[in-house]
């Protein structure tokens, strides 16, 4: 190989290893098969569902932190904040979806005021700067909705979340 050449072949693999470094740190973390993400999922005390008084993330639970979404299910990935009454409506409705579909869809909570590492990742991929926002992945982690706002009217109607859950098990058909 010619001696001049080795300079420009450095430079080329240094860039395509900094090249996949980056983007696996920007790569969506999947999880292997089976239950798991955030769980045990309940209201926070002391929410105000008509004013942004609330100074506590609306959602608490277990694994809050985990950002990974499944492998083998639909997940359900919920984005907020405190100090805001229809994140809190809208966490209502997820905590109450929760019950019904923890066996079969994976769900992520995401404070975006303290997201964890895997998180940041669903951050810049699906939150468009208003909360709530919900976003449903299907098995394969095809974007089955990703939206802002409340998905009802009524406080505690799950029929919407139920109806997006059950599109994403299909693969959104």
């Amino acid at each position: 190989m010619n001696s001049s050449f080795r300079p420009v072949l450095a430079a080329v693999a240094s860039f395509l290893v900094v090249g996949f470094l980056v983007a696996a740190d920007t790569a969506i973390v999947v999880a292997p098969a089976g239950s798991g993400g955030a769980e045990a999922l309940t209201l926070a005390p002391d929410l105000s569902f008509t004013n942004d008084s609330s100074g506590n993330f609306p959602i608490r639970g277990q694994n809050l932190d985990d950002g990974k979404i499944a492998s083998d299910r639909p997940t359900a990935i919920f984005f907020g904040t405190s100090h805001c009454w229809n994140t809190n409506r809208e966490a209502e409705r997820f905590v109450a979806l929760y019950p019904k579909a923890r066996q079969t869809a994976r769900f992520l909570v995401v404070d975006l005021d303290h997201p964890s590492p895997d998180q940041k990742v669903l951050v810049s991929r699906f939150y468009r700067g208003s909360i709530p926002t919900l976003t449903f992945l299907d098995p394969a982690g095809k974007v089955v909705y990703n939206d802002a706002g409340e998905t009802s009217g009524r406080r505690g109607d799950t029929t919407r979340l139920e109806e997006l859950l059950a599109r994403a098990k299909v693969g959104g058909r």
